[in-house]
């Protein structure tokens, strides 16, 4: 349950609400979004036990974990925000069962109905986690024979279910977040026409977000042939964009690529820095990982400085970004899609801080601003990543907003509140 208080929207004290499919009839317009913000993780970072055993422990979700409370949904809304993006783990849903299964999905849906308590439309983003080792996407929709793949299938039309029955057009359903399929990749082509499928026939009227492989970047965007989906209308279409991951993913831990361990200082537009400047960074922050011997490091370092040279070189900025969400317009040109049905899912950056060897402060503000207002020029609905975390909006502990994010974004603080 969301700290700060019950909601009302139709959520039951003592139960769930009852899972009722729509009559159907006529299709609704679908939902119109603008500018929205990720909250992960308030349905995900969760407790696991190690293989062999596929369980979870109770409760599934970490405790400490950042959860925002009706009070921070209020403060969203008056800055200027208009939905949520609330990633799932799916992962406790499908291991659970009985009461606790019952009261998780009892919180779900309250968490749904405090959003548009507060104002906010909500796209609803089944999200496995690809750090487990059993609840996880290769298990879950790696292909159609994927071993979980049933029991993913049964939680999508569920949840569809249950979200159309309280949606009164405030809400999207997203099924699948960042698909590891290839670009243009026909298995992602029937897996999704599948999930889609499931999830219009339980809820006839909730709008529905569809995208293409190759985790959602823009050439999997590119490559889908959007022209079959028409018939799961309301729909929208999603992509997500980090690019260039030197800079937005510089210092990040859970890259796999030892370049973007080591990676600091790395300037927004590349002409606000220099090459010379950003290897000193690098080295200072190889010096004290400890994690790597000497070897590890001399080979790392290598391939950073090789691949921090190509960028200097390509000198990106503002046009780079144009360049890339020009593709996704084109794209939709195509295929007569209208631009507010196109969802940029995604954006952001690693901010600095004590754990995180990241983009300086002035660097990721100016990124985050090229990438927001490129979207908005192409006519793009968008949501930041993230509301917590190194790339957040928000502080955890302090709960205050970031004022040059948040700037950066094009929104206000708050009225009453002034900067930290």
């Amino acid at each position: 349950m969301i700290p700060g208080g019950p909601t009302r929207r139709g959520v039951l004290a003592s139960g769930l609400l009852p899972f009722v499919r729509p009559a159907r009839g006529a299709v609704a317009a679908g939902l119109t979004l603008h500018r929205g913000i990720n909250a992960w993780p308030w349905f995900s970072l969760t407790r696991e036990y190690p293989a062999p055993r596929t369980d979870y422990g109770l409760p599934p979700f970490q405790p400490e974990r950042p959860v925002p409370t009706t009070h921070d949904l209020a403060r969203l809304r008056s800055a200027g925000f208009d939905f949520l993006r609330l990633p799932v783990d799916p992962g406790p849903f499908l291991g659970l069962s009985g009461p606790p299964r019952v009261g998780l999905i009892r919180d779900l849906l309250n968490a749904v109905a405090a959003i548009r308590d507060a104002g906010l439309a909500v796209v609803v983003n089944v999200q496995a986690n690809g750090a487990t080792h059993h609840w996880n996407p290769d298990n879950l929709y790696g292909g159609p024979l994927a071993p979980l793949y049933p029991a993913y299938r049964d939680f999508i039309a569920e949840l569809a279910g249950r979200l159309g029955a309280m949606d009164t057009g405030g809400i999207a359903f997203e099924p699948v977040n960042e698909p590891p399929q290839a670009c243009g990749a026909s298995e992602w082509t029937a897996l999704q026409d599948d999930l889609l499928g499931l999830a219009r026939r339980e809820a006839a009227a909730l709008t529905l977000v569809a995208g293409g492989a190759c985790g959602s970047m823009v050439p999997g965007l590119v490559a889908l042939d959007p022209a079959p989906l028409a018939r799961f209308a309301p729909l929208l279409f999603t992509f997500h964009f980090y690019e260039p991951y030197l800079f937005s993913h510089q210092g990040a831990p859970w890259m796999r690529e030892p370049v973007y361990r080591a990676l600091n200082a790395v300037p927004w537009p590349a002409s606000a820095g220099t090459l010379a400047r950003t290897l000193a960074a690098v080295r200072a922050r190889m010096d004290v990982d400890t994690a790597l011997p000497a070897s590890a490091k001399a080979e790392a370092y290598a391939v950073t400085e090789a691949k921090l040279a190509e960028y200097f070189a390509a000198d990106p900025d503002r046009r780079f970004i144009d360049h890339h969400l020009a593709a996704v317009r084109g794209w939709a040109n195509r295929h007569d899609i209208p631009t507010h049905r196109i969802l940029m899912g995604e954006f952001g950056a690693l901010r600095s801080d004590a754990r995180y060897v990241a983009a300086g402060a002035a660097d990721r503000a100016r990124y985050v601003h090229d990438v927001r207002e490129a979207a908005e020029a192409n006519g793009f609905a968008w949501a930041f990543w993230n509301l917590f975390d190194g790339m957040g909006l928000m502080d955890d502990a302090s709960r205050r907003f970031d004022p040059a994010i948040l700037d950066a974004l094009g929104l206000s603080l708050p009225k009453g509140e002034g900067p930290p």
